[in-house]
């Protein structure tokens, strides 16, 4: 059942970077970023990364901790993440458990070929585990600062 707007999110645990299991029910508290794109090291998820890791002190100080989230395996993951200087940390998603949990797999194009793929979104989760925002379909320039807003707003609530 994918989660809806106002609605707590199920508890799931991942494989992340630098040996990290991310865990939701361990980060209460703390406001979180999944971000799901659709590949490592390709121009846009690259760009939308790099705003993140360039934000990153202002999502910490609004309490708010930053995952990405895309179909790759860690080895791949770790590259992207140390060539890229990311300084969060990325969620490998191989069995699509988290892709099914959100709903952002869904059919594209690509020279001409049907095939499904992760489209990019982003979900906030407030400090009890509640998703208080979306955005699907996003385009990446000026998104990371309108998550970061978003972010502040709730963490002043």
């Amino acid at each position: 059942m994918p989660v809806t707007l106002d609605s707590p999110v199920a508890d799931f645990q991942a494989q992340a970077t630098s040996g990290q299991q991310v865990q939701l029910s361990a980060l209460k508290g703390r406001q979180v970023v999944l971000y799901f794109y659709p590949k490592d090291s390709t121009p846009g998820c690259t760009t939308q990364g790099q705003n993140f890791r360039d934000l990153h002190e202002a999502f910490a100080a609004a309490n708010t901790l930053v995952f990405g989230v895309s179909r790759d395996d860690l080895r791949s993951h770790e590259n992207f993440k140390a060539k890229q200087d990311f300084p969060f940390e990325l969620i490998s998603d191989g069995d699509e458990q988290l892709c099914q949990q959100f709903a952002v797999i869904k059919p594209k194009k690509l020279y001409g070929k049907e095939y499904l793929g992760i489209e990019r979104s982003t979900f906030l989760i407030d400090a009890d585990g509640v998703l208080r925002h979306e955005w699907r379909g996003v385009k990446v320039p000026g998104h990371v600062e309108a998550v970061l807003q978003a972010a502040r707003e709730l963490a002043a609530r």
